[in-house]
């Protein structure tokens, strides 16, 4: 019980932000996730890349603070890594959609 109190009590402890924000963060891997049944011409280039950049800013962020906020560390790593599958994916899409337009239209 007294480890139980004192992680309630911890600086990474659900009474934090610490704790929430990554909790709350975890929606835009799920939300990814969802996305990786959707054709790929529904996929935005522009955000997926913000995302991106988003997730990589918030790893480091993650590990810079004092306590490290390991949390937030998986979180965004597992968001970069569903990203950067979406980004592969509207990229290989835009590189072949026109030769298969030329090839349809001859």
């Amino acid at each position: 019980m007294e480890s139980v109190r004192a992680y309630l009590n911890s600086p990474m402890g659900p009474k934090t932000t610490h704790f929430w924000g990554p909790m709350a963060n975890w929606g835009f891997v799920i939300s990814g996730m969802m996305d990786t049944k959707k054709p790929p011409d529904a996929i935005s280039g522009n955000m997926t890349a913000v995302l991106c950049i988003y997730s990589m800013l918030c790893m480091r962020f993650a590990w810079m603070v004092r306590p490290r906020n390991h949390m937030l560390l998986a979180c965004h790593a597992a968001n970069e890594s569903v990203q950067l599958y979406q980004l592969s994916r509207w990229l290989r899409y835009r590189n072949l959609q026109p030769k298969e337009e030329a090839v349809a239209s001859d």
